[in-house]
């Protein structure tokens, strides 16, 4: 029995030209032909970040790339209803990197990482560059695996508390919440958004009292995940996956 190969989608910042060819990217099209192990003939899907997809076709693999033919435009959508972004304090290598894969195929619209008192990675200079285009990259490999054409950006590393003394008056349609095991409501409490959603979670030690404080005071509303105390990779998934059931698209 013939195996059938799961059709792979491939992001490509250039532009795509409808029924054309294009050439990929080295690293790309060492991925399609080393690791897929795809041949010509194998059909597979761009995306270009920006809510379009194009069926292609391979149609030559070469040493000096892997050429596409590609077919018809589709205006896809496959976000959420509900425009969040998450401000994730940071934690250390795969548990980040875990949180933002997850947040992407959950449908967060922007991630903003944030550096807080009780952070154990410290970031700045190149290394934070480095770091926020590595978490770029698992942005770009979730929408590749969960079928979204629209690309959420990854923002420069802040300090929490420059980052909260930016958003100290929030848009009336906005909600935004800190998760907090001390939170006096659930979210199943809170009323449905009527605009974006921003949602605050710490890192590993979680954030300081003060930290608590400055984050209620620029409008961010405490809520609890239940009675039991959530690792900082396991937080904000849990928290994106309610807010899908309770009033976005589960």
């Amino acid at each position: 029995m013939t195996s059938v190969k799961p059709l792979s989608r491939i992001y490509f910042p250039g532009e795509i030209p409808p029924h054309g060819s294009c050439l990929l990217a080295p690293e790309q099209a060492h991925h399609v032909a080393r690791v897929l192990r795809l041949q010509p003939g194998d059909t597979l899907t761009l995306f270009d970040g920006n809510g379009i997809e194009y069926a292609a076709v391979i149609a030559h693999i070469t040493r000096s790339g892997v050429t596409l033919n590609v077919g018809e435009p589709r205006r896809i959508d496959r976000e959420s209803p509900l425009a969040v972004t998450l401000a994730q304090g940071i934690s250390s290598g795969e548990r980040m990197d875990y949180t933002v894969q997850k947040a992407v195929e959950l449908g967060v619209a922007g991630i903003q990482p944030v550096e807080s008192s009780r952070s154990v990675v410290r970031l700045d200079g190149m290394r934070a560059q480095k770091r926020v285009a590595h978490w770029q990259a698992v942005v770009l490999a979730a929408c590749e695996q969960c079928g979204r054409n629209r690309v959420p950006k990854v923002a420069p590393v802040m300090r929490l508390r420059d980052w909260l003394g930016q958003a100290v008056q929030p848009p009336p349609s906005e909600l935004r919440m800190l998760l907090s095991p001390q939170g006096p409501i659930s979210l199943r409490e809170l009323p449905k958004p009527r605009g974006s959603v921003v949602l605050l979670a710490g890192p590993e030690g979680g954030l300081t009292p003060e930290e608590r404080h400055d984050a209620q005071r620029a409008g961010f509303t405490a809520v609890k995940l239940g009675p039991r105390v959530l690792r900082t990779e396991t937080a904000a998934v849990a928290a994106l996956a309610v807010m899908q059931a309770l009033w976005g698209d589960f």
